[in-house]
Parts: structure tokens; sequence; C-alpha cells
């Protein structure tokens, strides 16, 4: 009984972050948006600030470029790649049309000056040169970006080039651009930094990057624009301002201006009216419950992954935690076992659940701890 009891109070004393109430500020709603599709998204909890037909399957043009960037940069951290690889220039990378990064054919050019020309001068003549390199055909290459969309979750996306000119299946949509844009970040720090570089020069050939944001907001620091007649104009970026970072995704604008001006919108928006807080890191003790038939009297519960939220300005005060966990815990337990869960509501309005776990191996008892538990569990009516 007096177990019980212990593991009860425990639960109660976690679950409340706060009780107290402050004044509640109004969230307006989103600014309008001239595009046929947009998400606004915070990168560290992932919520969806905004949207509007965010799950439209439409064309992509060069944004398809961060799918491009995703596979190399993959093969980068799996050492299958590297930045000094030459690579020679194909007839086929060469006569590509659209947007050039102007290498020539039968040249060597390294790696590393092809991603920057990728990224930052939109080259499609760079991106066939990798895709070839590192698959051996820009449609072997094709297969491995759907294979990396697929394990990310970008199940409404289709890549048929590395390039993003039009073909008839090639298409995204914004939710699964930001969510592709927030794996590059996460995945590939060291590399991210390329997208906010404003110029890039090869062969004395002087290029600036499209995403005029760049110049315009000193909190943009990456992510790449899109223009087919099919697409229309198109622009994902990420921003950071006092460690909250959003990630926005316009497609179908009508002009570049309106792709930098709509995105401004946004951005301003989720920056103005929200804000995230990281609330519990992963691995640490959030509960101390009491363990039956096991070699230790208690066992550690936490999360496994850090827990961030993102809620309307104002509101953290009235923030509240609930945990759900069984009414008792028998060894043996292995470490990362799903124990619960941990739900975090605002006002009664859910805005995170997350899995409790043991953060560490419930090893059985001895006999004699297992016997005398066992007998206690009899009595309370709780034994197996």
């Amino acid at each position: 009984m007096t177990k019980k009891i212990h593991t009860f109070m425990t639960l109660m004393l976690f679950c409340a972050v706060s009780i107290a109430q402050t004044n509640i500020s109004i969230t307006p709603q989103a600014p309008q948006v001239d595009a046929s599709s947009y998400i606004l998204m915070d990168y560290h909890s992932g919520r969806i600030l905004a949207e509007n037909n965010k799950d439209l399957a439409v064309d992509p043009a060069s944004i398809t470029k961060m799918m491009t960037a995703y596979v190399v940069f993959s093969e980068l951290k799996a050492g299958t790649l590297s930045l000094t690889d030459m690579v020679t220039v194909s007839e086929k990378a060469w006569r590509t049309g659209g947007s050039k990064m102007f290498i020539e054919v039968n040249k060597q050019v390294s790696v590393d000056e092809l991603i920057h020309g990728m990224i930052i001068q939109s080259g499609n003549d760079a991106c066939v040169a990798l895709a070839e390199h590192i698959a051996g055909s820009e449609e072997v290459f094709a297969s491995m970006m759907n294979q990396h969309a697929n394990s990310l979750g970008m199940s409404d996306s289709h890549f048929e080039n590395a390039t993003g000119l039009p073909s008839d299946n090639h298409k995204v949509t914004a939710k699964d651009v930001a969510v592709l844009g927030r794996a590059i970040i996460q995945q590939f720090p060291e590399w991210y930094p390329i997208f906010s570089q404003k110029e890039y020069t090869f062969s004395n050939i002087k290029q600036h990057n499209r995403n005029t944001l760049l110049w315009r907001d000193p909190t943009v620091d990456g992510f790449k624009t899109g223009h087919t007649e099919a697409a229309g104009y198109c622009l994902a970026t990420s921003a950071m301002r006092n460690g909250m970072r959003l990630l926005n995704v316009v497609m179908g604008t009508e002009s570049e201006k309106a792709r930098a001006d709509e995105t401004q919108k946004l951005i301003n928006y989720g920056f103005r009216f929200f804000e995230t807080h990281k609330l519990y890191n992963a691995g640490d003790e959030r509960i101390k419950s009491e363990l039956w038939k096991g070699k230790e009297e208690n066992l550690s519960i936490g999360l496994a992954e850090d827990l961030f939220i993102t809620i309307p300005k104002g509101q953290y005060d009235a923030l509240e935690a609930k945990v759900d966990l069984p009414s008792l815990l028998t060894a043996p337990i292995p470490k990362g076992t799903r124990l619960g869960q941990l739900r975090v509501e605002l006002k009664g309005e859910l805005v995170a659940e997350v899995p409790l776990v043991a953060l560490e191996e419930a090893v059985s008892g001895g006999w004699w701890t297992r016997t005398i538990d066992s007998m206690g569990l009899w009595f309370e009516g709780d034994d197996e």
C-alpha cells in the first residue's frame, strides 16, 4: 500500500508545470497570402502556425534542389562522397537547360564547387553532374531522392529529376518541403550555412542567390527559390529570431517580389504572435516511480527526446502537464520501454503528447525481494 500511495503523490507533484493564470493575449488570424499553397511551421516543435492547401501537390521548380542537396549531404555524411572528389562533366549535364553555374563538358569540377553552384547559383548543370557522379544516372539519382523522401515522411511528394525542370509526375507539397527543410538543418548543420551565402563565383562568373530575403531580413538564413511557368514563383525559407526558428514555404505566387512579400508576411506574423519553449530535456528524470520485484526500489522515468512547445505569446504560465502511467511498475523493464505518456495542455487544448520511457534498465531483484513483493501485490489484489 505504501508504494502505491508514494507513486501517486510523486506523479501529482510532477503534473503541474504551472497552475497560475495570467492575462491571455488574443492571437489574430494569419494574414491573407496570395499563393496557391503555403505553410508556416516552427522548427523545434513542428507546430504549424498557418497554412493553406499545405498538402496540395504542385510543381516545385528549383525548390527540388533542397532534396538534391539532402541526398548529396547524406552521401557526404556516409563517407561515400568527399568534397574534394573531382567530377567529370558529361555532355548531358553541360546541355541541361535553365539556370546554370556554367560548367564545361569533359572538364573536372570538385563536389564542393558543384554544391555551391547548385545551391547559390541554382545551377541545373551542377545538379545533373552531381546526380550522375553519385548514382550513375539522373534517373537512378531520382530514385534515391524518392527513397529519402519516403524515409522523411514526405508521403505526398515525388521526384523525377534532380533539377526541378518540369515533368508530369514531379510534385511536392508545401508541408513536405517544410519537413525536408527541418531535416536538412537537423541532420546537416555543417552544410546548411551554404544556403545563406549571397553570391558565388565560378569560372569568373559571379551570380547572386535568388533569395532576396537574405538581403531584406537579416534573420533569414537560408533555403531555396524556384520558378517555372508551371510552378509560378516559389520560396522556401528559414529564419531565426531570439532562438526561435520558423520554416516557411510559399508556392505558386505571381512574381519574384510577391513570393518575398508573402513570405515576409508569414515570418513576421509567426515571430510577433508566437513563442517556443523547451520544456524538458531528453534523458532528464521527470518521475522517480516505485518499482516492484526489482533490484532497485525506484525507476527513473523521463522523455526520450527534447520537448519543445509553441504557443501564443503570453500564455506560458497557463500551461499544464498531465502524466498517464500504470498504477504499478514491475521488473524487469528494459531501458527505453514506453511506460506511459505526458500531455501538455493550454486551457484544456492539447499542445503536445509525448511518450514517457524508462531511462534505465529495471533489473529483477533477488528471490527474497520478488517473494516479498509478490505477497504484497497479492494482498493488494494486483499480482498476476
